[in-house]
């Protein structure tokens, strides 16, 4: 008998989530039918119906979170507690030690994260498992105007936007890296959380010369010594974040919904 596929609902429908919508509505995620789009505004040539957070509730299995932090903060906790699994793009929400601590007691639904733009995160959270860490660290490097960000002053913006050379703007943990660039650094997120850590060391750089987004995550403790450089496309649709995520979503997914095996 062939399986019942899973009902999904998207919430958002930006660059990332228009994209998963599109290929999830195209039958692409073995095990999962498009059964809506969670948004407070009109979705435009959408591929489903636009669902309200009470009717996704009501008819989805599971929820795909690609609308920021706020989305996460908001609504995460009541789609647990209705026992509908939830796949999180937006990690940078968990730095909140309140609302993590929410999340990891509400179910039945189970709460899933995605990798996102990043990899090396199995074997981080292996080393972090075995030993721990003596020092862990990640160096993100992008074009200057996807880092500008509301709380800057006059002045600092016109130090990022106007910078000829390589620029550090921001070093420090990653708890307060993900408050302060909330749409950039949930790759800051994804380590910490991977490790354990949100003490991170997270250096936050501009480069007018970016061609690609780059993370330099590394990481040393008695399990070994570890490096990744990872070069991302930039979205086409959204600066802010890489053209990969979406299929990195798609991946995830594919893996909570299908009935085959796969590296997880």
């Amino acid at each position: 008998m062939k399986p019942v596929a899973r009902k999904i609902g998207i919430i958002g429908h930006g660059a990332i989530g228009a994209r998963v919508a599109a290929d999830v509505a195209a039958g692409k995620v073995a095990g999962a039918s498009l059964e809506g789009i969670v948004s407070r505004s009109p979705v435009p040539n959408a591929p489903a119906a636009r669902l309200d957070m009470a009717e996704a509730l009501e008819r989805c299995d599971v929820l795909v979170e690609c609308a920021g932090q706020e989305a996460l903060a908001e609504h995460g906790e009541a789609v647990l507690s209705a026992g509908v699994d939830l796949l999180a793009t937006s990690l940078g929400a968990l730095a909140d030690p309140d609302l993590s601590g929410r999340l990891s007691a509400a179910g039945p639904g189970r709460l899933f994260l995605t990798s996102g733009s990043i990899g090396g995160l199995d074997l981080l959270a292996s080393g972090a498992r075995a030993t721990g860490y003596d020092a862990v660290k990640i160096t993100t490097t992008k074009l200057p105007a996807s880092l500008v960000q509301p709380w800057m002053d006059e002045k600092e913006e016109d130090r990022i936007r106007n910078t000829a050379v390589p620029l550090e703007i921001y070093q420090g943990p990653a708890d307060q890296a993900t408050r302060l660039f909330p749409k950039s650094l949930n790759v800051a997120a994804a380590v910490a959380l991977a490790v354990a850590d949100w003490g991170v060391d997270v250096s936050v750089r501009v480069d007018p010369a970016a061609r690609l987004t780059t993370h330099v995550i590394e990481a040393a403790g008695n399990s070994g010594t570890y490096r990744f450089e990872i070069c991302n496309q930039v979205s086409p649709q959204n600066p802010r974040t890489s053209g990969i995520v979406p299929f990195a979503v798609l991946r995830s997914l594919e893996l909570i919904v299908g009935a085959r095996g796969g590296i997880i």
